[in-house]
Formats: C-alpha cells, structure tokens, sequence
C-alpha cells in the first residue's frame, strides 16, 4: 500500500504558515510521499519560494511538484524551481520520477496544464495567432503528459497537475470560467497513456471528485476546497480517498 499526501493551492506568502508547517512536519507517520498540485505561492516571487522551502526541508518524506499560474506570475519560474529543488524537491513540468516505497513503484508524471475548455464548449486552434497559440499550448503539454505518462515503469502511475482534465471537479465554479479551469485534451491524454490516480487544484470552488472519460478518478485536492493541509489517498488494489 502506498500513501499519499496531496494538496495544491497553498499559496504560501512572505509570512509564515503555522498551520501548514506543522501538518507537513508530520506526514512522517501518515504518508509515504506528498504530491503538490501547483499554485504552491502566491505570486512567483523569490522570496515566497523561499518561505516554501523553509517548509518542505522539514518535511520528512520525498515531496513531488508541479507549479500552478501563481507560480508563474512573477516571470521568476527559474527561480522557484532553484529554491524548491536546493530543498530536495522533485518538480515536474512534462517530466517523470518514480519513488520505491516498501517493495512498490510509484511513478508520477506532472505537467502544470493549460486551459482551453472542455468537450462541446472548448476552444479551438482556429483564428487569430492568440487563440492558435492558446490551443496549441494546451495541446504541448497534454502530450508531454501522454508520453510522460507512457514512459513509466511503475506499479502505479499518478498524474499530477495544477489544471483540470474533467469539468466534473469544477462543478461549484462559475461555468463562464470553466475554459480558464482545465481542458478535455489533459484526460485524453491520461486516458491514452493510462494511471491509477489524477490528482489537480486550481479550482478553489469546485468539487473533489471527477473521473475521466476512461475510468481514471480525479481529485481536486485545492487547499480552499478540501479545507486541509492536504488529502490523503492510499494505492492498493483499490483507492481509497
């Protein structure tokens, strides 16, 4: 059995986070891994990464990343990435790494994702060079994650982002916003390639459970949604949230 801590959409700021420091110093005796599922400070500054990773070097069990658009915000991804990784944390944009817990794999591919909408009321790569380039980014990334995903030689997979693959972990969101939210070409792709798990945030309002087109669950583990420091799964045979 594999467990997993997971949360995105904690948004650590300059100052500290008490609550949040605490509960990840002690996943030691509840989880095997912690996944984040992006939006992991508020604006992308150096000094925001930095009070994250003063949280993170504590945390006693390997901890996996992707950013969010937060993380972005700043223009200092470089940065970000420099500040989580001198800690020890695995950060991921269309990349993979696999963890051994007690004689099991697990493999985790993780792309931030992108926009773009979902089937019947989704954009296309059509028009003028803006939507086009909208579209087709969207459509990079749900590929990297395919081959990510692909590439694994894991007992169990996770797919990890910040964006939704599946409207359903949105319902509560206003449907104007939902393009902005996720996009169906991220679960065509899990779906393609295959996965015990996808866990995402970025949908402060939406709703916990969701399940691809092919079966895969999906959890939305946003920290204002869940109302914790993180959500824990276990990987077995079957999962149990």
């Amino acid at each position: 059995m594999i467990r997993v801590a997971a949360v995105g959409d904690i948004h650590v700021g300059e100052e500290p986070d008490d609550a949040l420091a605490e509960d990840f110093a002690g996943l030691g005796g509840c989880a095997d891994v912690l996944l984040l599922a992006g939006d992991l400070t508020r604006c992308g500054t150096r000094a925001e990464a930095a009070r994250l990773a003063s949280i993170l070097e504590a945390t006693p069990v390997p901890v996996v990343a992707v950013l969010g658009n937060h993380d972005h915000h700043a223009d200092r991804v470089d940065e970000v990435v420099d500040c989580l990784e001198a800690v020890g944390v695995t950060v991921l944009e269309g990349g993979t790494t696999v963890l051994e817990i007690d004689g099991t794999t697990l493999g985790v591919a993780g792309v931030k994702g992108f926009g773009g909408g979902f089937a019947g009321a989704c954009a296309s790569d059509f028009g003028e060079p803006e939507m086009k380039a909208f579209v087709r980014h969207t459509k990079d990334v749900a590929e990297h994650l395919r081959q990510g995903l692909e590439s694994l030689d894991a007992d169990r997979r996770i797919a990890l982002l910040h964006y939704s693959p599946v409207a359903a972990t949105l319902h509560g969101e206003p449907l104007e916003i939902f393009p902005f939210l996720g996009s169906y070409l991220l679960a065509e792709a899990i779906d393609a390639a295959g996965a015990d798990l996808v866990l995402h945030g970025h949908a402060h309002r939406g709703s916990e459970r969701g399940v691809t087109p092919g079966g895969v669950r999906v959890r939305n583990v946003a920290r204002p949604l869940i109302g914790r420091s993180f959500q824990r799964f276990e990987l077995d045979s079957a999962l149990v949230s």
